[in-house]
């Protein structure tokens, strides 16, 4: 019991040092990409991803999933799945090759004709590593993972900026992004040295199959929709648009992303230890909402009060369009916390039928919305995707309204208060852009005045005391 407790310990602290540690090389990397390359490069790109995601979402069946979630997993079941990827790998690569011609006239882009054919490559090189991914997770090994990651991610970065600074464009793109799938592939290869034995078993892939096609159904609803409105982008207006458009959801949706991620793997299992305790479990919940809304909050109106500076500096001015869809994209990702919420205790009280009605319903308005907004412009497609949040919030509580009194209005209630400090806050961040400074000066100015006002508000609310002693407590600790 003390050696499992150890490895999850270990597991978890690899884990995010894993996601904050790559994601953070990848950003860097990006912007400095950003700053060499045009809009129009990562549009091009970006119209083409709907097509990789559900390739990738086939290639893996939910096999990996099925693998993991086995404790007594052979070398036949491994082989089994490792077959049977390389199969669809092989099948996807085959299709995206042959199709290539007619998707770039489908988008009226040519040089997607070609590109296409070396991207689908890397479909089928990750298809050969999958179960190799698989086996280091089983075994909860996040440590090399991390590693793997970011050898992979530095190394292809690095490339990826040197051939962009020699002028191939959209090119060092799909060249990075293949050589981080080639650099990964061998080294996971190298470190877990496994082979597949000559065999593949059909009660290995019934059992596989019977798990995984329920989350291969998931997520490819999930995929598509998540992609759909990059390709309406890219079908009805130029790469140019879609790069801007891409840019400015990036940035929004990196710290929600990365918050929302945490929310999920965290909330849930601690609702879970007191789910037949329901006034603890309303409780913890309600404080869970007030504290996470007091970060959030006001972590996303100052990155749209400071949206130009922002871009301005990390981007340069060639990027500034990206403006306006950064700071609507703020408004759509600060309430993404109230919808994992509702959705998680739903999950810890069994009610994941529930969610499935809601998840169709929500993604059915979306799509009915962006569809609506497409011949008003992108802008309204952001605008569209912000106003679907709203709704997304109030078809969450909905639930949670009728099963245990915590309706829309009683958590407008446990947040408006960090909502409207985090308004007052950041007025001054709003401000300081139309000074006659320069961009760094503002983002400086910005953020010291919109924090130590939100600090001098929330001084006496109990959420922010605890914050504030939990933070004081663990740097004392690592000292």
């Amino acid at each position: 019991m003390g050696e499992l407790k150890d490895k999850a310990i270990s597991g978890v602290k690899w884990s995010a040092i894993g996601r904050f540690s790559t994601q953070g090389v990848n950003f860097i990397i990006g912007l400095v990409l950003a700053r060499l390359l045009s809009p129009s490069d990562y549009g091009v790109v970006g119209m083409v991803g709907i097509f990789f995601a559900i390739a990738q979402t086939f290639i893996d069946s939910g096999f990996g999933s099925a693998l993991i979630r086995k404790n007594d997993c052979s070398d036949t079941d491994y082989s089994t799945a490792f077959y049977f990827n390389i199969i669809v790998g092989l099948v996807c690569f085959i299709l995206l090759f042959a199709l290539s011609p007619f998707i770039a006239d489908f988008f009226n882009t040519p040089i997607l004709k070609d590109l296409i054919k070396v991207m689908s490559l890397n479909m089928f090189i990750n298809s050969f590593v999958i179960v190799h991914g698989t086996k280091l997770t089983h075994s909860v090994d996040f440590k090399t993972q991390t590693i793997v990651g970011l050898i992979a991610s530095i190394v292809s970065g690095v490339s990826g900026i040197v051939l962009a600074y020699n002028g191939l464009g959209v090119w060092s793109l799909v060249l990075q992004n293949l050589m981080s799938t080639i650099i990964r592939g061998v080294l996971l290869i190298g470190v877990t040295k496994w082979l597949p034995k000559k065999e593949f078993s059909k009660t290995s892939f019934k059992y596989l199959y019977t798990f995984g096609s329920k989350i291969l159904a998931a997520g490819l609803l999930h995929t598509i929709y998540a992609n759909m409105t990059t390709m309406i982008i890219g079908k009805f207006y130029s790469a140019k648009d879609l790069g801007f458009y891409s840019r400015g959801e990036g940035l929004a949706t990196y710290p929600s992303s990365n918050i929302t991620a945490i929310l999920q793997s965290v909330t849930y299992p601690v609702l879970s230890k007191i789910q037949d305790d329901d006034e603890r479990l309303i409780g913890a919940y309600r404080n869970l909402i007030s504290m996470t809304s007091m970060v959030i909050f006001f972590g996303m109106f100052l990155l749209m009060a400071l949206a130009k500076p922002l871009i301005v500096t990390l981007l340069t001015d060639k990027w500034l369009d990206s403006v306006l869809y950064l700071q609507v994209f703020c408004l759509a990702y600060m309430f993404d916390h109230l919808c994992v919420l509702n959705l998680n205790i739903l999950y810890v009280k069994g009610y994941s039928n529930l969610v499935l009605r809601l998840e169709v319903i929500k993604k059915a308005i979306s799509i009915s919305m962006i569809v609506a907004a497409i011949p008003f412009g992108v802008l309204a497609i952001c605008i569209s995707r912000a106003l679907y949040t709203q709704i997304a919030v109030i078809i969450n509580t909905y639930y949670t309204g009728k099963l245990f009194n915590l309706g829309y209005l009683k958590q407008v209630k446990d947040f408006s208060k960090y909502f409207i400090f985090s308004i007052i806050s950041a007025l001054p961040a709003f401000l300081i852009v139309y000074a006659p400074i320069n961009s760094i000066l503002q983002l400086s100015v910005g953020v010291f005045m919109a924090c130590a006002i939100y600090a001098l508000l929330l001084r006496k609310d109990k959420h922010f005391l605890e914050l504030f002693a939990l933070i004081k407590r663990e740097l004392i600790r690592k000292r």
